[in-house]
């Protein structure tokens, strides 16, 4: 009789909570939406590809949408006046981050700077990052390891010259490169390193990590299902996080280590001394423990590589399946830069056709199609509606991307759009924003344009380029596999000839 009383009193009060729940719901003016369905929500109309799925939506009920993802509400902007009201005149409202199993799983319990909630700790490693890693004088210092690197990629190219390759391949060792050696202070990850992860381990495991990351696991959505890990998602982010967390600890000791033996004569070389350093400042309202060092390497590691390298890919894509711009492009850099020498750094500002380019492929084919979920940290008003506190808030980018009152014939891929606009990618257009906008933007977008750009004006300064077999531009596919970063579903393959003087291939020389 006693068990039974005490059912009876958890029934009551689980009923008394429900029914709170949708009183107070019935009183709030929620934006539109579809309505959702027992236990799952809306997750029943998220196909593979969310943003598309989400943008059908959109077309539906306007600008500002509510969905349920299982138990959890949330809100989704798909125009630039949403955008600029979630990410600028109410970025302090959601400048938090939903606690995703991704984040817990893959950033040592949210301790990097992407999933890390909004609050000390984040302000503290932001400032870390622009202080400190990303400053203008450190990203020059820097510079002669881009220019080794990039001349290492096209003498590779160079030396594959009439065969089909895997651009990305080429990428990515290109990225890979000058980022270890920018955070670690070596490529470390050289056939002949003794190193405990090989080079394409360590690829696999970062493309696996990004794919994860932006993968809508059930437990997020419907948190008592957590523990059944349904699809398996957590099992995998953990066997990635086991590989490379013996690569940082390697990482790590190897510079305490070194940092031991020079004694008072240690100069930060690289980034991972700087955070070394940094961590024992006793200033510091946040400890900067072991692991928290880990997770911002990763992040550096992983964002440096992958997303650059994406970057760069969908637009040589492009241009292959658009070829008028590839020709104007390179009539641009011949009379800019001339048959004689590379692109450098320096020659980038006078380069405006190759800086549309790279806008015009991430309007449309942005690496990040939703913005990395924020959630609300104070229940508010968005045009009139309800956003109660703990709501996710999603940002859609594709969306906007391809939507006609912004942009004439979004569908077609058009760099000239740009040219003579003052449109820009750091934060201040919200019609385009592919590193994010306001607090939680990007911190190191500076260093990822000097790489996308300097890259991708020297792979068409220093090759003609052309598809495999003949293959017809039209039958370039497209299509692409979303991730945290979103990647294309079949990699490009081309050849590519040289196109200038062959003694110009030896080297690359740095102003």
């Amino acid at each position: 009789m006693e068990s039974l009383h005490w059912f009876a009193c958890l029934l009551t009060a689980a009923l008394l909570l429900v029914s709170t729940f949708f009183r107070r719901r019935r009183h709030l003016a929620l934006p539109p939406g579809p309505k959702p369905w027992p236990i799952i929500g809306n997750l029943n109309l998220i196909g593979p590809l969310p943003h598309r799925s989400i943008n059908q939506l959109t077309l539906k009920y306007g600008p500002i949408m509510q969905l349920r993802f299982g138990s959890i509400p949330v809100v989704v902007g798909s125009s630039v006046e949403m955008a600029k009201v979630f990410l600028k005149t109410m970025d302090a409202t959601f400048a938090n981050r939903p606690k995703l199993s991704s984040g817990k799983y893959t950033t040592y319990n949210y301790s990097d700077i992407l999933w890390s909630p909004y609050g000390t700790y984040w302000r503290q490693m932001r400032k870390i990052c622009l202080m400190e890693l990303f400053s203008t004088r450190r990203l020059d210092s820097y510079e002669f390891i881009r220019v080794e690197e990039l001349n290492s990629m096209l003498i590779n190219m160079f030396n594959s010259a009439g065969s089909i390759i895997k651009v990305k391949d080429y990428l990515t060792t290109f990225n890979l490169n000058i980022i270890t050696r920018m955070v670690l202070g070596k490529r470390y990850l050289d056939k002949d390193d003794n190193s405990v992860i090989s080079s394409e381990e360590f690829k696999k495991t970062l493309n696996e990590l990004f794919l994860l990351n932006g993968e809508l696991t059930i437990g997020d959505s419907i948190p008592w299902l957590r523990f059944f890990d349904l699809g398996g998602h957590i099992k995998r982010m953990k066997e990635c996080t086991k590989e490379i967390d013996k690569f940082l600890d390697y990482i790590i000791d190897e510079h305490i280590a070194s940092r031991s033996n020079e004694k008072d004569n240690c100069v930060a070389n690289d980034m991972v001394d700087v955070l070394l350093e940094v961590a024992n400042d006793p200033t510091l309202e946040v400890k900067l423990e072991r692991n928290c060092i880990k997770a911002v390497i990763l992040d550096l590691l992983g964002a440096g590589t992958e997303s650059s390298s994406i970057v760069v890919e969908w637009a040589m894509s492009a241009m292959l399946k658009n070829s008028k711009t590839l020709i104007k492009a390179q009539e641009e850099l011949d009379c800019v830069i001339g048959p004689n020498r590379w692109v450098q750094e320096d020659d980038l500002i006078n380069l405006p056709y190759i800086d549309a380019i790279l806008k015009e492929s991430m309007r449309m084919y942005p690496v990040t199609p939703m913005i990395v979920p924020r959630e609300s940290r104070e229940d508010c008003k968005v045009d009139g509606y309800d956003i109660p506190k703990g709501t996710r808030v999603l940002v859609n980018m594709w969306s906007i991307g391809r939507d006609p009152t912004v942009w004439d014939e979004p569908q077609q891929f058009n760099p000239d759009r740009f040219i003579g606009k003052t449109i820009d990618v750091k934060g201040n257009d919200f019609e385009l924003l592919p590193f994010g906008a306001g607090r939680r933007m990007c911190p190191a977008y500076n260093l990822g344009l000097k790489m996308v750009k300097s890259s991708l004006a020297n792979l068409l300064h220093g090759f003609k380029w052309s598809l495999p077999n003949g293959m017809d531009p039209e039958d370039l596919n497209m299509d692409e596999i979303f991730g945290l970063s979103t990647i294309m579903k079949n990699p490009l393959m081309a050849v590519v000839e040289p196109r200038l003087p062959l003694n110009l291939y030896h080297t690359i020389s740095n102003k």
